[in-house]
C-alpha cells in the first residue's frame, strides 16, 4: 500500500510523540512517509489538501475542517507554555513596532492579536522561526512573537518578554491555551488514525528515552536539556486525549476570534 504523507515540525515535542509511529513500533499502524515542516508550512499545506496527516495551528481551523478532522491526540494544548512577545529594549506595547511573526495563521499570531487589541504596530512581518530571536537582537525588529524552545533561551539573546501570552490567556480564561492540533482527512478512517496516534503517544510516555537520538537529530535546539524541558511542557494528557477541557478551550479560542472577526466561524470539531 502507499504511505501515508504525515507532516509535522522538527521541534522536540512532535518528534517525541509521532517516533513510535514513524519507527514502525505500533502493531498494525500504517506505514507513513514523513514530511518535516514549520507549522507556517504546514498550515498552508494542509489548506492545500497536501498531507493526509498534518500537524497544524489550532488557530488555522476554521480553514480546513471541511477536508480535515480534528483528532482528538497527538496536539500540544496545556498551561504555563504559551508564545512570547519579546523585545531588546523597553516597550509599554507595540504601536509603531516592526514585530516578526511565525505565521500568520498560527495560534500565537491569534493570541497576540487578541492581546495587542487597540495596539497598532507599524509592520507585521512573517519570519521563519530560527530568524526570530537573532532579528529582534540585531535590530531588524522591533519585536518578536516566539514559541517552543524559545521560551528558554531567549535571555541569551539579551531579549526580554513584554507578554507572556499564554499567562494572559489563563488569566483571562482561565482555559489551558490550544497550540498545536493534528488532522488527518476525512476520507481516511480517523478513527483508526486517532488510536494510531494515541498509541505512539502512550509508547512515549511508557519509553521516553527510545526517541532521544531522533529528537536530537531534528532539533534546533541541540541542548539535551532544553530539549527535555521542551517535550516536558508541550506533551502532556491533552497530548494523549483532549477531553471536555481540552475542546472547551479550544471553542473559547476560536469563538473569541470569531467574535473579533479574525476568523471565519468553526464547524464542529467532533
Amino acid at each position: 500500500m502507499t504511505p501515508l504523507s504525515l507532516a509535522f515540525s522538527p521541534c522536540p515535542n512532535d518528534t517525541f510523540v509521532f517516533h513510535a509511529w514513524t519507527h514502525g513500533l505500533i502493531e498494525g499502524a500504517p506505514e507513513v512517509a514523513v514530511t518535516f515542516a514549520d507549522v507556517d508550512i504546514t498550515n498552508t499545506a494542509a489548506e492545500r489538501g497536501g498531507f493526509d496527516v498534518v500537524k497544524v495551528s489550532y488557530a488555522a481551523l476554521p480553514w480546513l475542517l471541511g477536508d480535515y478532522a480534528l483528532l482528538p491526540c497527538g496536539g500540544a494544548l496545556g498551561r504555563g507554555c504559551g508564545p512570547l512577545v519579546l523585545t531588546a529594549g523597553e516597550r509599554a506595547d507595540l504601536t509603531g513596532a516592526r514585530v516578526a511573526v511565525p505565521g500568520e495563521r498560527t495560534t500565537a499570531y491569534l493570541l497576540m492579536r487578541l492581546w495587542a487589541a487597540g495596539q497598532r504596530p507599524a509592520s507585521i512581518e512573517v519570519v521563519p522561526f530560527a530568524e526570530i530571536m537573532p532579528g529582534v537582537r540585531d535590530g531588524r525588529y522591533d519585536a518578536g512573537l516566539v514559541i517552543h524552545e524559545a521560551r528558554f533561551t531567549y535571555p541569551n539573546y539579551g531579549l526580554t518578554a513584554l507578554a507572556d501570552l499564554g499567562a494572559w490567556w489563563e488569566q483571562s480564561t482561565g482555559h489551558p491555551i490550544p497550540l498545536g492540533a493534528i488532522l488527518a482527512r476525512r476520507t481516511l478512517d480517523t478513527g483508526a488514525l486517532a488510536r494510531v496516534v494515541r498509541a505512539s503517544v502512550d509508547y512515549a510516555f511508557d519509553h521516553p528515552q527510545a526517541s532521544a537520538s531522533y529528537v536530537a537529530a531534528h532539533a534546533d535546539e541541540m541542548d539535551p536539556d532544553v530539549q527535555r524541558q521542551h517535550i516536558e511542557l508541550y506533551v502532556n494528557s491533552f497530548s494523549r486525549e483532549l477531553g471536555e477541557e481540552g475542546y472547551a478551550a479550544i471553542e473559547e479560542l476560536l469563538g473569541r476570534a470569531h467574535a473579533a472577526g479574525l476568523v471565519p466561524a468553526t464547524g464542529p470539531l467532533r
